[in-house]
């Protein structure tokens, strides 16, 4: 079936941050255990908070697409854009819907829609190895740093620590 992206509309936004928790949580309960699921939330269960996904969505720049296969929501992208530099600030697909070239097809859109774009960057946390293989082995990025407690640079954020920073240049 085809895959396309549909801009988000007001009235599916609290499907679209519903989808993405499920997403994310899925993710980090495949490689932690129960014990250990227990420092992984951000807010009320769930590892990516509502707010982040909110501020993500409504960021000065920022557009959000669900990825539709056929006439299905199977996942959902948020963009930032700034000339020729775009921030992948979220990127999920259901996780029913994996290993299906979803996630391929509905980065070449992206690619496709925002061409103007030259450098292409996100992060995305250590243990998330799926996503590693997804971004390097899939979409061509490369992996440029490497986020933890030994940086020497002390703006960054502990929020960032045991977070790959990924770049694809066009």
């Amino acid at each position: 079936m085809p895959v396309y992206l549909q801009p988000l509309r007001n009235e599916d936004e609290e499907q679209f941050i519903r989808d993405n928790q499920y997403a994310f949580k899925y993710g980090a309960e495949q490689y932690f255990s129960a014990a250990e699921m227990e420092g992984q939330y951000e807010e009320d269960d769930e590892i990516i908070s509502r707010k982040a996904i909110i501020d993500s969505i409504h960021r000065d720049g920022s557009i959000t697409y669900r990825i539709i296969e056929g006439d299905k929501p199977v996942g959902g992208i948020i963009v930032n854009i700034e000339g020729e530099h775009g921030d992948l600030e979220i990127f999920f697909v259901h996780p029913s819907c994996h290993s299906k070239g979803i996630g391929q097809a509905a980065w070449k859109e992206i690619e496709r829609i925002h061409s103007e774009v030259c450098v292409w960057e996100t992060v995305t946390p250590c243990f998330e190895k799926r996503n590693i293989h997804f971004y390097v082995n899939k979409l061509g990025f490369h992996i440029v740093r490497y986020y933890n407690k030994y940086c020497a640079d002390s703006r960054v954020s502990e929020d960032l620590w045991e977070m790959f920073q990924f770049q694809k240049v066009i």
